[in-house]
């Protein structure tokens, strides 16, 4: 007979505590949320448990390395809130905006926002293609590839702002892929930039692409 998987909730791991700093309470508060809502609301999967904050907690709060102070972000396909929520709570300098267009993850989401008291973070339900708004810094994990990503960004993308997009070990073949898409939306670079280096044995990548 074949053993039952474990899917017990990964422990806090210590380093945590030094990437929220004053808001650690608000990131347990959020991890409580997903250990009981994530697979019920199709958010995260009970085999995503184990890892819940080494690859989806933490891997996102390091993010907001790259947002400065008084920028306005926006989190598209922000689903279980990833990397939205973790970076507005190590970030709450900045201004967070969740867009996402499925009905109960919005209002999943509506309501971790107020129950976590994230003053700096608003959700709005629609499509990115929907927003009619320019935001400097435009973040998506797990959206898709990254010439679509781009086509469904850049509008919403302010002029010399940026598009951070959470990417696996294809990250250059998708920049590759993206290239002859630069005159036409406006690109002035990408680069692949791994964050979280001080705290997390695997950093996270991103693709940082900027427009002119």
């Amino acid at each position: 007979m074949s053993e039952e998987p474990d899917y017990t909730p990964e422990t806090e791991p210590a380093v945590a505590a030094e990437i929220f700093g004053a808001g650690i309470e608000k990131a347990r508060a959020y991890a409580n949320a997903l250990i009981k809502d994530g697979d019920e609301l199709g958010l995260l999967g009970p085999r995503e448990m184990p890892k819940l904050w080494t690859r989806h907690i933490l891997n996102s709060a390091v993010v907001a390395e790259l947002v400065a102070p008084g920028k306005k972000v926006a989190d598209v396909g922000s689903g279980a809130g990833l990397p939205g929520i973790p970076m507005a709570i190590a970030q709450p300098e900045a201004e967070f905006t969740l867009i996402e267009p499925m009905e109960r993850r919005s209002n999943w989401l509506i309501d971790q926002v107020q129950q976590l008291g994230l003053q700096n973070v608003r959700v709005l339900r629609a499509r990115a293609e929907d927003v009619g708004e320019a935001f400097d810094i435009v973040t998506a994990r797990a959206v898709s590839a990254l010439p679509k990503l781009l086509r469904l960004t850049v509008p919403m993308t302010r002029h010399g702002g940026e598009i951070i997009a959470l990417k696996g070990s294809k990250a250059q073949e998708e920049i590759d892929d993206s290239k002859n898409l630069m005159k036409k939306l406006d690109i002035h670079s990408f680069e692949i930039v791994f964050t979280g280096a001080q705290h997390l044995a695997e950093p996270t990548r991103v693709v940082r692409t900027r427009l002119f």
